[in-house]
């Protein structure tokens, strides 16, 4: 009897030690594997040659994956989505600056390139799976046969806050071989197989802006986010001014560049009149919030209220909260007690336990202790 023909994975290689260690756990697992390489963005080329930029740059990062690929012995491809990224991603990016929002690009990367345009060169190629190496799993539920999408083990490192709008269609053929591993054991791996990027230190840097540059990438783009505008109390009262919106995020205390009797935090930006408000720590908590673009990881419908865990931001430790649905996309999330520094942009992502249910985009924040009032006018 012919033995079965070998299951085809195509592995998002980064040039990362995460990447490359994913690639050889599915072929020590015996799949045919093959990588491949996303050129994302172009930077200039002194930024490029940095050790520690995160590398969908391209140069370094190609150079990587193409070593570690050919220590495996695994095939290894590039596909320049540069122009599909920056539609979807760089350009969203810029927008929600200009609207005083805070963006979480790697979400949108992972929703509509990783898990989107990724997947369709895979099938093209007539592969069968597509792997990352996201700190993350994928289980199938054997009562439901809903695919499940869970926190690494690793909780440090666990990175499912930024996968939450997967899908059962990208959950079946997605692969996370590093998702039950510590970082060290990923290390420890690369070590044992004689990988180059054992040992190649980490960045937190968003790949498309350089040093972390966030107004010196956007100045350009839009530049109306950097024009002057009032920063205000929250009595509507003149405190100062600022050099444009583009500058700050809920939450933020430094460069607002005025004094008071206590320390002042951006409470609410306000991009059609260029307004900053600003207050005192208490006035950045609030126990509800608005979402929009929910849903939930089953693929079910949105209907009946439901208890869930809730985090804010990656780094968040999630909180007890009830998510009342209002309509197919737009949820309502009630939490028990007042969260801090809550930035419209920002994801909320909905758990139990260790599994995604699912989450949207935060569009609003009710305050428990500020209102929105009418902004006075500013000479």
């Amino acid at each position: 009897m012919p033995k079965a023909a070998k299951k085809t994975v195509v592995v998002a290689m980064s040039g990362g030690v995460d990447s490359s260690v994913a690639a050889a756990l599915l072929k020590e697992s015996g799949y045919e594997v093959i990588g491949l390489t996303m050129k994302l963005v172009d930077l200039p080329p002194e930024v490029c040659r940095r050790e520690s930029l995160r590398s969908c740059c391209g140069r370094e990062a190609v150079q990587d994956a193409h070593r570690v690929a050919l220590a495996l012995g695994i095939p290894h491809y590039v596909a320049d989505l540069r122009a599909s990224f920056a539609a979807t991603v760089v350009e969203d990016f810029c927008e929600e600056y200009r609207r005083g929002r805070t963006p979480n690009p790697c979400i949108r990367c992972n929703r509509f390139v990783k898990f989107g345009l990724l997947i369709d060169r895979a099938r093209a190629i007539g592969a069968d799976f597509i792997a990352t190496g996201h700190y993350a799993r994928i289980e199938r539920d054997r009562r439901s046969s809903l695919m499940l999408l869970r926190k690494g083990i690793n909780a440090a490192k666990d990175q499912s806050y930024f996968l939450y709008a997967m899908t059962q269609r990208e959950l079946a053929v997605v692969k996370m071989p590093v998702g039950g591993l510590s970082k060290a054991d990923v290390r420890k791996k690369a070590r044992a197989l004689g990988l180059p990027v054992a040992d190649k230190s980490e960045s937190q840097e968003i790949c498309f802006v350089p040093d972390d540059d966030y107004p010196g990438f956007l100045r350009s783009r839009i530049p109306e986010a950097f024009e002057a505008g009032p920063i205000v109390g929250l009595d509507g009262r003149a405190l100062g001014r600022h050099a444009g919106i583009g500058h700050f995020t809920v939450g933020q205390r430094r460069g607002l560049g005025i004094s008071a009797a206590g320390p002042l935090y951006v409470v609410a930006i306000h991009a059609a009149s260029r307004t900053v408000v600003a207050g005192p720590d208490e006035a950045l908590f609030g126990k509800n919030l608005l979402v929009s673009d929910a849903a939930l990881v089953s693929g079910a419908a949105l209907a009946d209220p439901f208890r869930a865990r809730v985090k804010i931001r990656s780094r968040h430790r999630e909180e007890l909260a009830l998510i009342v649905p209002l309509g197919a996309t737009e949820v309502r999330v009630e939490f028990d007690v007042p969260q801090r520094a809550v930035a419209p942009g920002q994801a909320a992502v909905f758990y139990v336990r260790n599994t995604v249910l699912g989450g949207g985009t935060i569009e609003s924040v009710i305050r428990e202790t500020y209102q929105p009032k009418k902004i006075l006018a500013i000479s």
